[in-house]
């Protein structure tokens, strides 16, 4: 009988492969796919998680024992790995990426390192150390043990590692590893009445008695004994705040045996205070949508729901969340931002209050941990970014995709490289769930999968209620110049409009999709530029801070009066941001309030909230912002949007760049007249007459949509075909051309004409890593896409261990865009 036992594990890193692990006859009965467990791996300690607990050992190497099991419980269950080795299979990574990706940091316990002496009882001579060596010597006879920061607290230096390594090389010191765990629970101070006191009416009277001479005593006891009636143990915190005291009031009390302190592990988690409030009835044609949802649902296709800005889309999906929370089951709402969405997660706080958890990039590791074990334990309903479909779910029945159009889906860098509308989707088949993706300008992909019939597509064509929309205009920015009427970036006609909506005591927002005062400052003389050392783009200008900053690696310079080229003062800058336009507006509106809203304005969650939160108020007139301003506004005062330059959305380099340009308009158009009177949205194009604007003002997506279709089966372009990217970064220009070169002689020997390269990017110079791109058109074929994967996957490991250019980085890009 074999008496040996082996377990597959996934380390939270980019390995080519699963390492096996030997564990003993006791720990193989308690573990269970899912399981954390210590492991070493080349002399480091990581959190794994068991895949496989039946493993056959390696016969490349001998498989080390597990340092031990983390938990009493596996974390994941089998459909999560499930879903995380169909995310690595589709996006080509590893299932250690994945994993990295899904479990909160909080979760993955991370190797620190230590200082140990080799011989506690050698008796080291000064002659053989220097003085700074002696010092650490002595510090480890009494500490035992000294991490790297406590060695630079002793030395009072930044660097030692020189130190460090001639420590090692003199055999006297060892580098010892032990793992810690990252999340630790939230602690309080809490406050009970004494146990005697709880019990007895005349030690109460007692007790009142004996805090007479101090009136803030009594206060502090009176408000204990209110608050214990629905609380046994009160923070302490509260205590204080309630009763008008402070802590040393708290202690007199403890010291008097009246009540008792002790410490309590508390919830990081967002608890909602406020009231719960019923949702308004569903229209008629919310009604037959939702009839229409569950005829789809009883196919299991998955529904798209195409509703024109302000028709309606959240009462829908509550409908749909009511009914799957009544069953018991957990729903998962996806929104692409979860910062620029803040009405629709107050109007879900409203109707669901604690039965709704939020999980986005702005929690700290505590609080994604706590909401990972809520979701565990059963929470209703979780409102998150992309992230939050990793969350285990126990009983998941219902995904709603909310502006599933949104690129903010996409995670670009670093790997896994995934889109999660379409994750969402293969989800919801692995585990048999409903899921609603949503949208007013919907992505080509969704609407050609609607048109084949693997989608139901469902329509809201009305705004709710009385609402209509909004009436376009455009603003011809050529005949504007040649009448000498465009002085600035705001148009005559567009002036004239915001001078009567202000009049009326309405709101106007401005959107224009680059922030900074301007992208470029050049001078006029030689025509030098200020560019940036480490990417091939020009510095932005931003006045507010008087620098000029790259938008790719935050390199900055500060801003300069004369050329350092040619020494004149005759700098120019050219172009126009958010913050140009601000300082524009104020010129030209003195007396009303402006606003900024982009990511320099709103750097923090607080700071974005106070912004909208003042627009919302209406303590702001005018709000020029970038995209951010295209999300979650709906407010019943803005009475007009000004887009201006329409110009820069549609010409970008990229053949989705109308698709977003049309989307983006429409989405920023629709916060125009959300209620009973109409709203004008104004665009300032030079193209005035292009195809696209025509589509937005006539509101028209289905012509949109068969003019970009028949566009792309002419170029043969998404969602006609599949594309994958390769972008392949270098520090060497050289170097990054030879890999280029092979790896493009390599393809086209096998995928013929299918590969287009090499191209050089726009900015083939990022952060001091030069760019070149491969790109793969494939038929939509799945036996050719998973060949072409796992060829791709074999040329990437040839690059990496061919001398001279193994240190190129490849990234394999699948779904790009």
């Amino acid at each position: 009988m074999n008496d040996r036992h082996f377990i597959t594990v996934i380390l939270p890193l980019a390995l080519p492969k699963n390492y096996t692990y030997e564990v003993s006859a006791e720990q193989i009965i308690s573990l269970k796919v899912g399981h954390r467990v210590e492991v070493e791996l080349k002399k480091k300690l990581y959190t794994a998680i068991v895949l496989d607990i039946q493993a056959t050992p390696d016969s490349s190497y001998s498989p080390k024992p597990i340092v031990g099991i983390v938990d009493e419980e596996p974390i994941v269950d089998i459909h999560h790995i499930k879903f995380w080795q169909w995310i690595a299979d589709y996006y080509c990574c590893t299932i250690g990426e994945v994993m990295d990706a899904a479990l909160p940091s909080g979760l993955k316990l991370q190797s620190e390192t230590k200082l140990i002496l080799i011989d506690e009882d050698e008796v080291y001579s000064p002659e053989l150390l220097s003085d700074e060596e002696y010092l650490i010597v002595e510090a480890l006879t009494i500490q035992k043990e000294l991490k790297f920061h406590q060695v630079k607290d002793i030395l009072g230096k930044k660097s030692i590692y020189t130190l460090i390594r001639s420590l090692l090389d003199k055999e006297v010191i060892q580098i010892k590893e032990e793992l810690i765990q990252k999340y630790k629970p939230k602690r309080i101070k809490v406050a009970s009445l004494a146990p005697e006191i709880k019990k007895s009416n005349r030690k109460m009277e007692e007790a009142i008695a004996l805090t007479e001479r101090s009136d803030k005593q009594t206060r502090a006891l009176l408000s204990l004994i209110t608050l214990s009636r629905t609380i046994e143990f009160v923070p302490l915190s509260e205590l204080v705040q309630h009763s008008n005291t402070d802590y040393s009031i708290t202690k007199a009390l403890a010291k008097k045996g009246i009540i008792t302190i002790s410490s309590q592990e508390a919830s990081r988690i967002f608890h909602y205070t406020g009231e719960i409030t019923e949702e308004l009835n569903l229209s008629e044609e919310q009604l037959t949508a939702d009839i229409a949802i569950h005829e789809s649902f009883k196919q299991r296709l998955p529904v798209l729901l195409h509703g024109v800005t302000g028709s309606g889309k959240t009462r829908v999906y509550t409908e749909l969340i009511n009914e799957t929370i009544s069953k018991g089951k957990q729903v998962l709402f996806l929104l692409p931002e979860i910062a620029l969405t803040t009405q629709i997660v107050e109007r879900l706080m409203f109707i669901y209050g604690n039965d709704i958890v939020l999980y986005h990039s702005k929690l700290s590791n505590e609080q994604r941990v706590e909401i990972w074990n809520s979701v565990s334990l059963g929470k209703k309903i979780v409102l998150g970014a992309r992230s939050a479909m990793f969350l285990p779910f126990k009983s998941l029945s219902l995904i709603i995709v909310d502006e599933e159009h949104d690129s903010s889906y996409k995670q670009s860098d670093p790997s896994p490289r995934y889109n999660a509308r379409d994750c969402a989707l293969v989800l919801a088949r692995q585990i048999n769930a409903n899921i609603v993706l949503g949208s007013a300008t919907p992505s080509l992909e969704s609407y050609f999968n609607a048109t084949q019939k693997r989608y139901s597509l469902i329509e809201l064509n009305q705004r709710y209620g009385d609402a209509v929309l909004p009436k376009i205009e455009i603003v011809d920015l050529k005949q504007e110049r040649k009448t000498g009427r465009l002085r600035s970036s705001i148009s005559h006609q567009l002036k004239e409009k915001m001078v009567e909506i202000l009049g009326m005591k309405k709101q106007v927002i401005l959107f224009q999709n680059r922030r900074g005062f301007a992208p470029v400052v050049q001078c006029e003389d030689c025509g030098w530029s200020a560019q940036c050392v480490n990417c091939d783009v020009s510095l932005t200008l931003h006045r507010y801070t008087s620098e000029m900053r790259c938008h790719y690696c935050n390199y900055r310079i500060k801003l300069q009066s004369h050329c350092p080229s040619c020494g004149s003062d005759n700098l120019k800058d050219v172009g126009i941001g958010t913050e140009r336009i601000v300082a524009e507006v104020k010129e030209q509106f003195p007396g009303y309030t402006i606003a900024r809203l982009d990511i320099d304005s709103a750097k923090t969650k607080a700071s974005m909230d106070q912004i909208v939160a003042d627009f919302k108020h209406r303590e702001t007139d005018i709000l020029v912002g970038t995209q951010m301003v295209t999300k979650g506004f709906d407010f019943d005062h803005i009475a007009l949007v000004g887009i201006i330059n329409a110009d820069a959305l549609i010409r970008f380099t990229d053949f989705r760049a109308e698709e977003r340009a049309f989307q983006l308009m429409v989405q920023v158009g629709g916060r125009a007249g959300r209620r009973a009177e109409q709203g004008t949205v104004i665009i300032q194009a030079y193209s005035a007459n292009h195809v696209v604007l025509q589509n937005v003002i006539d509101h028209d997506y289905k012509a949109f949509f068969q003019r970009q279709m028949d566009e792309r089966a002419t170029s043969h372009f998404p969602p006609l075909c599949k594309m994958i990217e390769l972008e392949i970064k270098h520090q060497h220009v050289e170097k990054v051309d030879a890999a280029t070169s092979i790896l493009l002689t390599k393809l086209k020997e096998n995928l013929g004409d299918r590969v287009k390269g090499p191209i050089v990017p726009s900015i083939s110079r990022i952060q001091n890593m030069y760019i070149r791109n491969i790109l793969i058109k494939l038929e939509n074929e799945s036996k050719l896409l998973t060949y072409t994967k796992n060829y791709l996957n074999h040329l990437k490991g040839v690059i990496l261990n061919t001398e001279g250019i193994k240190n190129t980085r490849i990234n394999i890009d699948v779904d790009p865009y």
